[in-house]
């Protein structure tokens, strides 16, 4: 199946967002409240490498799909970025990855820095850089809901719209988020032999299209000026949004498979050394004979995984069509997504979502 490309349009307007966005949060009065050097350092350091920015422009587009004024929801679209950072840097400890958009992660940069810094050697300095993590994100998570305050105080939104969406954000979405996170670990500890589709959905939906249906509830909230979820436009966006999630992190388990690590910026393969039960792992187990089935089980839950077995794993995962099955997935949700976006007014921003949705399954980084 040959693969689409995203419109050069579209990217210039995806990119024109992470701009305004990193603009705003790299303003002197955000960079002048944190201290100069290890802390400061951190705050900023997958701030200043820049990601895609979906989850905003997805908060942005869906402001202006309702008719609402973007600029006006900026503070939030900042926010949600810091809040989908923090759990980055969490998440790469968990992970025990050492690269995220092309350079060390907070946990092994501040090893580093430990052992040059400090003079901390060995676990030491191992543990400096889980520390200097762990308190990164938690400074992270204050900063992101300071920024929905700014709705109110700066941009003149009903303070009870800034009020659900921060309770929303710090009950709802963090505990579904943080369920799917650990709900991701403990499937990627079970047998096997127990993977189910429903369940490998389920961690999806919590752990990636929480946020991402956050961002569209809360830019349809914001465009209508309304602190009412139940609003036929706020459900129709949110669930568009939630859909549009699930389609991004199922491309991400394929390109975590078969993408370039120089584009990815972080390494290919670590799905397979740390166990995941992704649904190319799935699909691919359905689709096996018993040797290979048992070849592949041998592979995926060996605790010490060599580049050679992950390149074998790879290479069973796509014989068996794993990676195939998953990409008909994503193209589902993509397209159960584009059909809530009817029950809104055409529009550009319409448009522009109905192009993010397609750019989920198609990008390559």
């Amino acid at each position: 199946m040959a693969e689409k490309q995203a419109p050069d349009a579209f990217l210039s307007e995806l990119k024109k967002r992470a701009e305004w966005v990193y603009d705003y949060l790299r303003s002197n009065r955000y960079v002048g409240r944190f201290p100069e050097g290890h802390v400061r350092d951190a705050v900023y350091r997958y701030v200043d490498s820049c990601g895609k920015c979906l989850r905003p422009a997805v908060l942005l587009f869906s402001c202006g799909a309702v008719g609402g004024d973007e600029t006006k929801a900026l503070p939030a679209a900042a926010g949600i970025e810091v809040f989908h950072t923090w759990t980055l840097v969490h998440d790469d400890i968990i992970d025990r990855d050492d690269r995220r958009r092309g350079k060390a992660t907070v946990h092994a940069e501040f090893a580093a820095r430990a052992e040059t810094d400090l003079a901390l050697r060995g676990t030491e300095a191992e543990h400096y850089g889980t520390t200097v993590a762990i308190l990164t994100g938690d400074i992270q998570h204050g900063w992101a809901v300071s920024l929905f305050s700014e709705l109110s105080a700066q941009h003149g939104v009903d303070p009870a719209i800034s009020l659900y969406l921060v309770n929303c954000l710090n009950s709802e979405v963090l505990n579904r988020v943080m369920q799917g996170e650990m709900s991701d670990v403990q499937n990627s500890k079970a047998s096997i032999d127990e993977l189910q589709e429903a369940v490998i959905l389920e961690t999806i939906r919590m752990k990636t299209g929480a946020l991402y249906q956050f961002a569209g509830k809360a830019g349809a909230m914001i465009g209508l000026n309304t602190s009412d979820p139940r609003h036929k436009w706020v459900r129709a966006v949110s669930a568009f949004a939630e859909q549009c999630g699930a389609a991004f992190q199922l491309q991400d388990d394929i390109l975590g498979i078969v993408g370039d690590e120089q584009r990815l910026g972080k390494p290919v393969g670590s799905d397979i050394r740390e166990g995941k039960r992704t649904t190319i792992v799935y699909f691919a187990l359905r689709n096996a004979n018993s040797t290979e089935r048992n070849r592949l089980k041998e592979l995926l839950d060996n605790e010490v995984t060599t580049d050679d077995r992950v390149d074998e794993a790879v290479r069973l995962l796509a014989d068996l069509g794993g990676i195939d099955e998953t990409k008909r997935l994503a193209e589902r949700f993509v397209a159960d997504s584009l059909r809530h976006l009817d029950k809104l007014p055409p529009s550009p921003y319409r448009d522009l979502m109905s192009s993010l949705a397609e750019y989920v399954i198609c990008r390559d980084f």
